[in-house]
């Protein structure tokens, strides 16, 4: 019997990087953490966002035996890394701009980095640029307008196209011809995305890439039975609404936990 696989987001955007792993790691299960207490991550200082995020990780990790820890959030992955390695004996995979890979495609010699406000304002993702697109010219767009609409997608609301429209302007309005989406969140939006932008730009995340490094540090799983694995649990520290966990239980999530954080980790300010 293989130990879960704990996947953690801000928010239902990682759920777009467990889909990516699950399909090449089916028979594993599978727990999805979910800090909607202080969604969106992009505004939050960055000692409180590690602060809360490895007191949520290392507890959860520790009270279901994890066998790996995917940090499936970009703003987080920028600044929890390290500690969570330090006070966790398992591999921590994290989620980071695609800026690499969009570089080598873009025929155009120009890409964009959207993500959330956290992300692109770190040394972190600038290093990321500095190296592997320094003869490319690249372009940042921030946005946390963004992540509420998936949120909102997810739960059942419509996406209303202007409001979609008006945040994608300023892309269209460069020469870019690949776009990284540095937020988790992003893909679940990716099929409005491609509307509003257009033909001429190609859309770039993570997820893939996240997948194939968690299947290459769970050798074993490899030679696993056919037999699919489970969601087994989705824990969340607040509430969810009714849209949300109706969208939940029909991607086939077994049990919705409430986990709080501890009080010192939700302090915002």
């Amino acid at each position: 019997m293989f130990r879960p696989i704990l996947v953690f987001d801000s928010g239902v955007g990682g759920l777009s990087v467990l889909s990516e792993i699950r399909s090449l790691l089916p028979g594993r299960d599978y727990v999805y953490l979910f800090d909607n207490a202080r969604l969106p991550y992009g505004e939050l200082a960055d000692q409180v966002l590690i602060s809360g995020c490895v007191d949520l990780i290392v507890r959860l990790s520790n009270q279901l035996d994890a066998a790996l820890v995917v940090v499936a959030c970009n703003t987080a992955s920028t600044l929890v890394l390290p500690e969570l390695r330090r006070q966790l004996d398992i591999p921590v995979v994290g989620v980071v701009p695609a800026i690499k890979p969009a570089a080598a495609l873009s025929k155009a010699c120009e890409i964009g980095l959207l993500a959330t406000p956290g992300t692109i304002k770190r040394d972190y993702t600038h290093r990321l640029i500095g190296e592997f697109a320094k003869d490319t010219q690249v372009h940042l767009f921030s946005s946390s307008e963004l992540v509420i609409l998936a949120e909102r997608k997810m739960a059942g609301v419509p996406i209303p196209e202007a409001e979609l429209v008006k945040i994608l302007e300023p892309i269209k309005q460069t020469g870019l011809d690949v776009l990284v989406l540095g937020c988790t969140h992003f893909p679940m939006l990716k099929a409005e995305m491609c509307a509003a932008l257009g033909d001429n730009v190609s859309l770039l995340d993570s997820g893939k890439a996240v997948a194939r490094r968690v299947m290459s540090l769970l050798p074993d799983s490899v030679q696993q039975s056919a037999k699919m694995g489970t969601l087994c649990g989705f824990y969340t520290t607040v509430s969810l609404d009714t849209g949300l966990k109706r969208t939940l239980m029909l991607l086939g999530f077994s049990e919705l936990t409430h986990f709080p954080p501890q009080k010192k980790s939700i302090e915002v300010g």
